[in-house]
């Protein structure tokens, strides 16, 4: 299939990847700016992008960074997906300046938003009282506080934002990375980028092609990981389902219906075949449970308290009326990223540009076609069918279409690294199976190297190879440097879910403090090599120098290790 080039870069602006090193068509000569230098240069603007810029500009460097769509945020924001967070956030168990965004949300609402007496005063106010997180609100709020963080940066010229750029080529001499070329979404216009560092901080770990670096995509064979749950055999194309959320509120009386999906047919009967087997259609009020399997039963209220089981419009709602002074919202807003709209038909890495296209427009046409059968013939707990009242909030998301701007990825490419995360590292029962200690008193591997921490179930949703759900017990764990850190190429660094992990165990590290932890750490390791005039990997191997880093993290608030605490 032959594309156009502005075809090409809007489907990288979207994250979809390239069956060669670069989407440049050569017949074309597009138009070029001068070259651009600094310290480093970040190649996506997500969590761990701006974590990254954000560390390494108050290290001092001079940064540019590059974001595909027109928000930065990555999954908080251009992906809308409320933060998914271990028990203990509140309290530890982040950065410090994760917990600098996290209040700044808080205090924007608190500015700018008419919050009733008792939600003022709520020192952990959350804006959406949603059960999925402690921290539920708005993208577009989450956009604005990255921005306020960013501004001086920006204002003062040390922070170079290049919003709607996509990579399109890189540059190499020997192990090192010298220079990525970055394409206009709109203009096409190419801007060459030059620093001795570079992070990627792609969803889908879009510099590792270009710039030749070793990596590794879906499921790993047990023979190579040692992992009790990987398959006998690799499985690269075995990988995680993604979602296109999407915002709705609820208009009683009114009739909010969209134009019928192009597939919606298929998506009204279709019914996974998994294994485990899923419980029937896939549009229903009924899934596997991830941690059992068994049929877990779900409901859909978005007046009230619902039916049985948990009620999916209370679950991600980023904003209750009941927070803000009366007349604020007409109806709650709700975040819709629910296995209904996991798309595991395909998948986004291992295929060419127009397989990968093909099950990005079907991910669209499922998310639409969700909302249609809630429009029109879902269950209600009072005995009818559909909520004709269901409005799709594009404006909350930002869209023409109404869907995210970008995709939710799981699952990306991931560096082949000095040192891999498995199973037998985090896992529970791997680590009571490997250790003999008693399940009450086993802990997760003690990285010497640690550059942060986190915690989370090794939570893979249904892949595309028919996987249903992977939901195993985790234990509070360690990021280790060396999982930043390439095997071979010099000065590229990973910041989200391209580090040094494996299929199972992206399932725990793929979350959002998680990804600001490392994103931050990339950003600080960087200034440090450039500070000491060592690369990251004799940083690591030299005792001396890896502790002075690991002073240098503390000091900036990274946490780098874990209290006692019981496993997830």
């Amino acid at each position: 299939m032959s594309l156009s080039r502005r075809t090409l870069l809007e489907l990288a602006a979207l994250g979809v990847p390239f069956a060669g090193t670069t989407p440049r068509l050569l017949s074309e000569a597009p138009a070029r700016d001068a070259e651009r230098s600094a310290d480093l240069v970040i190649i996506g603007g997500g969590l761990g992008g701006c974590a990254a810029a954000l560390a390494a500009c108050r290290a001092g460097l001079r940064v540019v960074c590059t974001e595909a769509t027109d928000w930065i945020g990555g999954q908080v924001t251009s992906q809308a997906v409320p933060p998914d967070e271990h028990p203990w956030i509140e309290s530890f168990g982040c950065t410090r300046s994760y917990r600098e965004f996290r209040d700044g949300v808080r205090a924007y609402y608190s500015r700018h938003y008419p919050l009733t007496t008792t939600a003022r005063n709520t020192a952990r106010l959350n804006p959406g009282n949603g059960s999925v997180s402690r921290l539920c609100h708005e993208p577009r709020v989450a956009l604005a506080v990255l921005h306020e963080l960013l501004a001086p940066f920006v204002s003062g010229g040390q922070l170079r934002l290049l919003l709607e750029h996509a990579p399109v080529a890189a540059d190499l001499a020997g192990d090192r990375v010298r220079v990525v070329t970055v394409s206009h979404l709109h203009t096409g216009r190419e801007t060459v980028l030059a620093a001795p560092y570079f992070i990627d901080a792609t969803d889908l770990g879009d510099l590792l092609p270009l710039t030749k670096t070793e990596f590794v995509i879906g499921a790993e064979s047990q023979k190579d990981t040692g992992e009790p749950r990987a398959p006998a055999v690799a499985q690269p194309l075995n990988q995680q389902a993604f979602t296109w959320c999407f915002a709705v509120d609820h208009l009683a009386g009114e009739d909010h219906t969209i134009e019928k999906p192009t597939d919606y047919d298929f998506w009204r009967d279709y019914v996974p075949q998994m294994h485990p087997p899923w419980p029937g259609r896939l549009l229903s009020w009924a899934m596997s449970d991830p941690i059992t399997l068994a049929t877990r039963r779900l409901s859909f209220d978005p007046d009230g308290a619902g039916g049985e089981g948990l009620n999916l419009f209370v679950y991600r709602r980023i904003a209750d009326p009941a927070n803000f002074l009366e007349g604020r919202y007409a109806s709650g807003i709700s975040l819709v990223n629910w296995p209904q709209n996991d798309y595991w038909l395909g998948p986004l890495l291992g295929v060419d540009t127009g397989v990968a296209a093909t099950h990005r427009a079907r991910g669209k046409d499922l998310s639409l076609s969700l909302l249609y059968w809630m429009q029109t013939e879902a269950p209600r707990p009072d005995g009818g069918a559909g909520w004709k009242g269901l409005r799709l909030r594009d404006d909350v998301v930002g869209t023409a279409d109404g869907l995210a701007k970008a995709v939710y990825v799981r699952e990306s490419r991931r560096i082949k690294a000095e040192v891999t995360v498995t199973e037998l590292h985090v896992g529970t029962d791997a680590r009571v199976a490997a250790t003999g200690v008693p399940r009450a008193d086993v802990t997760a591997a003690s990285f010497p190297d640690s550059v942060g921490i986190g915690s989370y179930r090794i939570d893979l949703h249904p892949s595309t190879s028919g996987v249903n759900y992977v939901d195993i017990s985790s234990l509070p764990f360690q990021i280790p440097l060396g999982a930043l850190i390439p095997q071979r190429v010099e000065n590229l660094i990973p910041a989200c879910k391209n580090i040094g992990t494996t299929h199972l165990t992206n399932g725990c590290y793929r979350l959002h403090p998680v990804e600001w932890n490392i994103g931050e750490a990339a950003g600080l390791l960087v200034a440090q090599a450039l500070a000491v005039r060592e690369p990251p990997r004799r940083i690591r191997s030299d005792p001396k120098a890896l502790a002075a880093f690991q002073d240098v993290l503390r000091r900036n608030g990274l946490e780098l290790e874990w209290p006692k605490l019981r496993p997830l």
